[in-house]
This record gives structure tokens, C-alpha cells and sequence, in this order.
């Protein structure tokens, strides 16, 4: 498959299910939380896929790995976000699951995109490497 946008990535478009699913979560909050929780699971969900969306745009890969980093720490401050409301007796068990799931689902496809980008150059660098040694050019 070919990667012409970020649309493409299938971690862009599981990290868009997970903010519809934060969405659908905050919808269930109290109104007390209007101000606080609610605002901040919304932000942290919407910042995954514009995080990758934004790294994917950039020019060099060392910016792409930066903007997948703080992806990651979004699923992990959107997953703390949710646990908490959890705690707070705003969400059930089950309408916790799918979220967390769907969050360690992303994160991990983050973890593999990132040591897919951080490898290339090194296979890209041992390639050349071997031909100079076999004198080719």
C-alpha cells in the first residue's frame, strides 16, 4: 500500500475511532464537569491524530518521531483522563473497555510506526555501507 497522506496511516485512522470514542464517552459526564474533564479528554483525544497528521507533514523523519512521541503521551493522558472519570463513577465498566482498548490499540501501532521510521535510516546507511564494500556505487 502506498502512504500518499496521513489519511493513509492506519494508526491515523484508529487514533480518529478512539477520539469519537472519547467524544461518545464525555457525552455521558454530569454537567459539573463541563468546564474541567470534559474539555480536557477532548483535547487530549483530538491531539493524537493531529499529532500524527502534523509529523506526517513535516519534513524530516527526526520531526515525524517527535510528533509520534507526543501521540503517545496523549493516549496516556487521554487514558488517564478516562480512568479518572471511571473513578469518579462517570463512566461503567463497559463503557470504559472499548476506549482503553482502543487506546492501547494505537499506542501500540505508534511504538511499531516509530521503530519502523527510527530503523530506516539505519537499513538505508548498512545498504550503501555494503555496496561501497563490494564497490559499487
Amino acid at each position: 500500500m502506498t502512504i500518499n497522506s496521513y489519511r493513509d496511516l492506519e494508526v491515523w485512522q484508529l487514533a480518529m475511532q478512539l477520539a469519537h470514542a472519547a467524544y461518545d464517552c464525555t457525552n455521558l459526564f454530569p454537567s459539573i464537569e463541563r468546564f474541567v474533564l470534559l474539555p480536557q479528554v477532548r483535547r487530549a483525544a483530538l491531539s493524537i491524530p493531529a499529532n500524527i497528521a502534523e509529523g506526517r507533514g513535516r519534513e524530516h523523519t527526526g520531526d515525524f518521531l517527535s510528533f509520534i512521541s507526543t501521540s503517545r503521551g496523549s493516549v496516556q493522558e487521554l487514558e488517564t483522563h478516562l480512568l479518572f472519570a471511571h473513578q469518579r463513577h462517570h463512566l461503567t465498566d463497559a463503557q470504559l473497555q472499548h476506549p482503553l482498548e482502543l487506546a492501547d490499540h494505537v499506542s501500540r501501532k505508534l511504538w511499531r510506526l516509530r521503530q519502523t521510521l527510527t530503523a530506516q535510516p539505519r537499513r538505508a546507511a548498512r545498504g550503501s555501507l555494503l555496496a561501497r564494500r563490494r564497490g559499487e556505487r
